[in-house]
């Protein structure tokens, strides 16, 4: 696996690439997350795909310039990584945060994507939940003992996360502007009221993934995205909080294979 840069207009962006022939997937991290996020699935998903996942602008090792980060500048980023990366229509993973501008994504720019999977996707829900407002006032105030309860309710209050995931969010939200990136991307989302619109406009296959124990995005918000969306295969995974590709690496990998697999076009 490639730990790599870029530079998209004059920023600096790291990615992780498995660097292969094979077809592209893009794997889009939440908010406050990275690259290192997606961990326990490149290995196994880079056996049959080549796997790009990007710390996105404003998160992990890149850079975050003092801008407001709206759905439509991370659109833009989407657009600028996959037209200089050079990759050919790769399926596009969109989690949390990143499942919201994914969806943009898709409707404005399908001629440079193949499928959609949107991972418990923002963009509907507009009020918090207390488990989101635990992982807020953590990414802010970053302690050890509050990053794990907070990452301990994302994923459905089972097992506590691993010293390595904890470790590496203080670290990350503890860097330069790290906290006013994480900030103006959590208000200028909530504010955005276009989801519902360009939903209606996705026509790629899209598969929505939920777990039906998310109490950061809970599943009642699924069936708005399901009725809105012209081709969309939706699987709740039981058991499973806000983070699927953490809790049930394996399974989230077979899902995602079998969709891409179906109906090769």
């Amino acid at each position: 696996m490639l730990d790599t840069i870029i530079k998209l207009n004059g920023h600096t962006v790291r990615y992780l690439d498995s660097d292969s022939d094979k077809q592209p997937i893009v794997l889009l991290h939440g908010l406050g997350g990275c690259a290192d996020k997606w961990d326990l699935v490149i290995d196994k998903l880079s056996e049959s795909y080549r796997v790009i996942a990007p710390d996105i602008i404003g998160y992990g090792y890149s850079d975050k310039p003092v801008v407001d980060y709206t759905p439509a500048y991370m659109v833009a980023f989407a657009k600028k990584f996959i037209t200089a990366t050079g990759l050919e229509k790769p399926h596009v993973v969109g989690a949390s945060l990143a499942g919201q501008f994914a969806i943009e994504f898709a409707a404005r720019y399908k001629q440079y994507m193949s499928k959609l999977v949107l991972v418990s996707p923002a963009g509907i829900m507009k009020r918090s939940t207390p488990d989101l407002d635990q992982y807020i006032i953590a990414a802010l105030y970053p302690r050890e003992s509050s990053i794990s309860d907070a990452m301990q309710l994302m994923d459905g209050g089972n097992e506590p996360p691993s010293k390595k995931l904890v470790d590496l969010f203080m670290a990350n939200m503890s860097r330069p502007n790290a906290k006013m990136a994480f900030m103006s991307s959590l208000l200028c989302f909530k504010n955005s009221n276009t989801t519902q619109k360009y939903l209606k406009r996705v026509t790629s296959p899209t598969l929505l993934l939920w777990g039906d124990a998310d109490s950061i995005i809970p599943i009642s918000y699924a069936s708005k995205f399901v009725s809105a969306l012209e081709n969309c295969t939706f699987i709740a995974i039981p058991d499973c909080g806000h983070t699927p590709y953490l809790q049930y690496p394996e399974l989230f990998c077979k899902i995602l294979s079998d969709f891409f697999e179906k109906e090769k076009h």
